[in-house]
């Protein structure tokens, strides 16, 4: 469907490429799985694992081989014919974004297991402000992982196509077609205007939220590990 609507005049050299870059993938994805069950495996069977640390062990290659699953879910719905459909074939938004969110969460809890081991946790004064900076950076934390998702409907919508100005969208600062769909709610899953506008918004306010934590660190007297951590989050926010 996709050769004969689109890539009609594909080589088959342009089709080894992408090709190989799905391959590619697909093949990484299974050595990353391989990393993660042989040596809990091994660990559990020699005995070094606590019982909270195999609970811990059991839910990421639950999550290593659910992330599998979903991205065996993702590429058949490019795969299927749609019915009345003469749109460029793609896979669903939908899919796409449920791909990245279990990636983010596999990954992050993946780092956050190997730190908890590796570095011993500071042994801080609950303070008010503190208990503050635990809360931002939990909010900003939130709002990160919201603007990734949302990227995933731009992608999945080829919705960065649609415009190509900052920080208006073409001549508006609120374009007309912004909720053109209706039901209203469906224009923020399906409607590429919008899924831009709402990537831009959270881009913007995940920026923001960053830079007031990093600002609002310095009040705070911390452990230089964390001033490093908090340093490195605002840069790399800037490169982002």
């Amino acid at each position: 469907t996709a050769f004969n609507s689109l890539n009609h005049d594909m080589t088959l050299t342009e089709f080894k490429f992408i090709w190989y870059m799905e391959y590619s993938h697909r093949m990484w994805g299974r050595v990353v799985g391989l990393a993660y069950v042989l040596p809990a495996a091994y660990f559990w069977r020699k005995g070094w694992l606590s019982r909270p640390m195999k609970g811990c062990v059991l839910a990421l290659c639950g999550l290593v081989c659910f992330q599998g699953l979903l991205g065996w879910y993702m590429v058949k719905s490019g795969l299927e014919e749609k019915a009345d459909s003469y749109d460029i074939p793609r896979v669903s938004q939908y899919r796409l974004a449920a791909h990245l969110g279990s990636a983010l969460v596999l990954y992050s809890a993946s780092l956050w297991t190997g730190l908890s081991l590796l570095l011993p946790r500071h042994q801080l004064p609950e303070t008010h402000q503190l208990l503050r900076l635990r809360q931002f950076a939990h909010g900003t934390t939130a709002l990160i992982f919201l603007t990734a998702l949302s990227g995933a409907f731009v992608a999945g919508l080829d919705a960065g196509l649609v415009y190509n100005s900052f920080p208006k969208m073409g001549e508006r600062w609120i374009p007309d077609d912004l909720l053109a769909f209706s039901p209203v709610l469906r224009n923020i899953f399906e409607n590429p205007t919008t899924v831009q506008f709402d990537h831009r918004i959270l881009g913007i306010a995940s920026a923001t939220a960053v830079t007031a934590l990093y600002l609002f660190s310095r009040k705070i007297p911390l452990p230089r590990r964390t001033r490093m951590a908090v340093t490195s989050l605002l840069t790399v926010a800037c490169m982002q």
